[in-house]
């Protein structure tokens, strides 16, 4: 079930802030934990990676944290580089025009320039224990200014060996702080923790994401490098050709950008969002359950009520943050005993992201490359022939049999057979496709010319 950010008491800037990226219902953690720590409780959170933890604390942190103020406000420790990473990242989407820095620190990366960033100062600092011992012995992280405090994944910094660095950082930090610890399993360890640094703490708890249907066909397209996911998307639609899809996006920005551009390709798409007035969104969905849009593109907040019969594909042009929310998805396809088709778009560094999706749903995905030009013209081919052998055995056939008499009279009736094969090809083919300008294959690195020495070199190479 989702909830409003509005009644978890965050102010209307940042309310209207999420809405803006994507982000327009909380997940059950988000809000179970955030009027609790906005209200200044301590907060010990069980709950799976993917249940959209990341903004249940750093959502209230950055409501408190003084812009003015350069110093070190908040300390998140998690278990990898990888997760310290990706909530960095986050954190930084949902600051908005606030001038308040985050930055996060880690082995493997100089420290020398974790010190200077730290240095010019910053308010929040994510960063494995390791790495922020070494910052605290060395007198670059201070943190008599702490105000909050996170332990995220506890359970897998306590299992990687951290136990000592946790509980130094821990004690380093004034105690009248507050703490919030967020782990999907509570082994003694981890209680012995939350007994010995949190104050009276309130325990929220998210229940482990469904699995999802074994029905639906779960597919990873991987997105090269350096191409946008909208050049993605269109041979992918080409080669797999739905019938009917949901395509989730996260913004409606996104889901006007996207649908003008598969207009302007050729293909029977339309936009469902917010923006919408809740009459256009009726007409739409009429539209879209009599077959007279194939594809829709729509954000989560609108697709609530969006269910439609005989759903042959859900894509995921936008991941979702929460596994809930990629179950709640791909459930729309497969309905009824019948199969289905989740795709989802992926870009290199959302694989963690990918990962973690499949481990919950305890399902992995198909994960292949984007379709080539070959590829979708063969499955084209394929598909145009069993068109053909269908009609073969309908009872219309007779009525072009007159045609094929006169033209044998010129042509072999192979040619002719031929022929009415390309002009169906070439009615049903992708506008983009048509083009043979058009390219789909992943960008290769140019070739350097060879250098051309000129004569005065070739005649000094020589006398030398």
């Amino acid at each position: 079930m989702n909830f409003s950010f509005e009644s978890l008491g965050l102010s209307e800037a940042r309310i209207q802030h999420l809405e803006k990226i994507g982000f327009t219902a909380a997940t059950n953690i988000q809000a179970q934990a955030i009027p609790h720590l906005l209200a200044g409780r301590d907060v010990v959170g069980q709950s799976q990676t993917g249940t959209g933890k990341t903004a249940a604390f750093s959502l209230p942190i950055l409501e408190r944290i003084d812009p003015n103020q350069r110093s070190v406000q908040a300390l998140i420790l998690t278990p990898t580089r990888e997760l310290a990473v990706q909530v960095k990242e986050a954190i930084s989407s949902f600051i908005g025009e606030q001038n308040i820095r985050v930055v996060a620190i880690y082995g493997g990366q100089s420290i020398d320039r974790q010190m200077l960033q730290l240095k010019r100062g910053v308010q929040i600092v994510v960063g494995t224990p390791g790495r922020v011992i070494d910052l605290i012995d060395r007198g670059s992280l201070q943190l008599n200014q702490i105000n909050w405090m996170v332990l995220d994944e506890a359970d897998e910094m306590l299992s990687m060996g951290f136990i000592d660095d946790v509980e130094k950082i821990l004690q380093t930090a004034p105690s009248e702080r507050q703490t919030a610890l967020f782990s999907a399993t509570m082994p003694p360890s981890i209680r012995q923790l939350v007994t010995k640094f949190l104050r009276s703490p309130v325990t929220v708890t998210v229940e482990q994401p469904k699995a999802a249907p074994t029905r639906i066909n779960q597919v990873a397209y991987l997105v090269p490098r350096h191409w946008t996911k909208a050049r993605a998307l269109q041979p992918i639609l080409a080669l797999e050709d739905p019938e009917s899809a949901l395509i989730f996006v996260r913004t409606r920005k996104t889901a006007a950008e996207l649908t003008n551009q598969l207009q302007a390709a050729g293909y029977s798409v339309d936009e469902y969002h917010g923006d919408l007035t809740q009459q256009a969104r009726e007409r739409l969905l009429m539209r879209f359950r009599n077959k007279q849009v194939r594809w829709v593109i729509a954000t989560d907040i609108a697709a609530r009520g969006l269910d439609v019969e005989d759903l042959t594909h859900v894509i995921n042009y936008d991941l979702p943050d929460s596994v809930e929310t990629y179950v709640h998805r791909i459930g729309r396809t497969g309905r009824a005993g019948k199969e289905g088709t989740a795709i989802s778009l992926v870009q290199p560094f959302e694989r963690r992201k990918q990962q973690l999706i499949e481990r919950h749903v305890r399902q992995s995905w198909k994960v292949i490359s984007i379709p080539t030009r070959a590829q979708i013209e063969a499955r084209h081919l394929e598909k145009l022939q069993g068109q053909v052998q269908e009609v073969l055995s309908g009872e219309r056939l007779a009525s072009f049999l007159p045609i094929v008499r006169d033209l044998s009279n010129e042509y072999d009736v192979h040619a002719i057979a031929a022929a009415a094969l390309q002009m169906a090809y070439d009615s049903t083919r992708p506008a983009w496709m048509q083009s043979e300008a058009a390219t789909i294959e992943p960008d290769k690195p140019s070739t350097p010319k060879p250098i051309l020495r000129s004569a005065r070199s070739q005649s000094v190479s020589k006398n030398s």
